[in-house]
Order: C-alpha cells, then sequence, then structure tokens
C-alpha cells in the first residue's frame, strides 16, 4: 500500500512464492508443520492459511502424511487443500514445490529454457 492508504501496483519480482490453504483440520496441521522450517512465513485468517516463503517453498508428502496420522498424502490430496498459489508449481510423487523463479522451476524438472535475447 502507498502511504495514502491506497493500493499501489508494483511489477517487481517479490522473489516469494506461497499458497492459501484452507483453515481446515489438515490446513492446520500443514500450517504448524511448514511454520517449523527455517524462513517459512504462516499468516492465519478465520478460514484461511497463508505458507509463504522467499525463492522456493517444499512440502514433503510423506512427513504431511505423518504429520496427519494417514498411510500416505498424494500430490491431489495437497491441492484439495490449497485453494491458491503463487510462484511456480512442480508435483512430484513424494513432494510439492514452489518456485519464486522459473528458470529454477525448469531446472527441477529438467526443462531447458530457450536463450531469450534482450
Amino acid at each position: 500500500m502507498s502511504e495514502d492508504g491506497q493500493l499501489k501496483y508494483d511489477r517487481t519480482a517479490s522473489n516469494r512464492c506461497g499458497v492459501t490453504m484452507s483453515a481446515s483440520v489438515e490446513g492446520n496441521i500443514i500450517a504448524e508443520l511448514m511454520g517449523e522450517k527455517p524462513g517459512v512465513e504462516i499468516t492465519k485468517y478465520p478460514a484461511m492459511i497463508r505458507i509463504d516463503s522467499d525463492d522456493k517453498l517444499v512440502f514433503d508428502l510423506d512427513e504431511i502424511a505423518e504429520a496427519l496420522g494417514q498411510e500416505e498424502f498424494s500430490p491431489e490430496d495437497f491441492e484439495i487443500e490449497t485453494s491458491t498459489h503463487y510462484g511456480r508449481m512442480v508435483k512430484q510423487d513424494e513432494q510439492v514445490l514452489l518456485f519464486a523463479n522459473p528458470e529454477d522451476a525448469a531446472e527441477a524438472i529438467g526443462f531447458e529454457l530457450p536463450e531469450v535475447e534482450q
């Protein structure tokens, strides 16, 4: 926001990534688990939870399953709990990764980005 309280549009990269989850039993457990990780910021609202970080977020699905007392927690289960995200999401069998930088996401999946002339 600007000094006069008005919203301000800014096109500069924030180097942040994150998700918004429902404030359900599962969402609260995931937020508690992620809040123990260095650099992860948790913001709770009445019906939702924000989980944000600089550069990269790693959601370890086995760790989440254990915290929830479940046998498994899949990328699809993760999506059910997540209402929105920002950053580039990479879903793997064991992890869901979010990257602030698209080049980092491309590297994680082995995708070669074409050179762009400036």
